[in-house]
């Protein structure tokens, strides 16, 4: 795996965080890459056995701190943006400590997507100079998934569909 597929992985992983329940499991079959796609599954409602799909150790601990785990399976991933983004996402609940997460992210993209999808809202997306990544936080922050069709990145664009039906 190389760097850029290593980026793309941990992006999409970041950008997965956020999943609603109610996201569609039929739409993360469109996903072509099998550890983002058992990361899919079991986010939208698949739930933690799902996550034993996935090869990558740093997605399959966010997964499992999605899918029940809490944030102490943040603890065993190792890389720092991903690590606060899990943080963030599993503090949802309580939406300070879920925003206040987003600023230990150093990529200054992601770090304004975790704001925006922690509610800091639409504004954020403004921030994000990826425009697949751009296209994604708005679909998921009040756009819809008319948004996505504006993402090149086949795999993201099928998450995002499946995120914001």
């Amino acid at each position: 795996m190389n760097i850029y597929d290593l980026r793309k992985l941990l992006s999409l992983a970041c950008l997965l965080a956020t999943f609603p329940t109610f996201a569609q499991q039929a739409d993360c079959g469109f996903i072509q890459n099998p550890d983002r796609q058992a990361y899919c599954r079991a986010i939208s409602g698949g739930g933690s056995s799902q996550c034993g799909f996935i090869r990558d150790s740093d997605m399959q601990a966010r997964c499992r701190a999605e899918t029940g785990g809490g944030s102490s399976q943040c603890g065993f991933i190792r890389d720092r943006d991903m690590q606060a983004a899990c943080r963030a996402s599993a503090d949802r609940a309580n939406t300070h400590s879920s925003s206040s997460q987003c600023g230990f992210i150093q990529d200054p993209d992601k770090q304004a997507y975790c704001r925006a999808t922690s509610g800091g809202g639409q504004s954020q997306c403004g921030f994000i100079r990826d425009s697949d990544l751009q296209a994604m936080c708005r679909a998921e922050t009040g756009g819809g998934s008319s948004q996505c069709g504006f993402i090149r990145d086949r795999d993201m664009q099928a998450a995002c569909r499946a995120k914001t039906r």
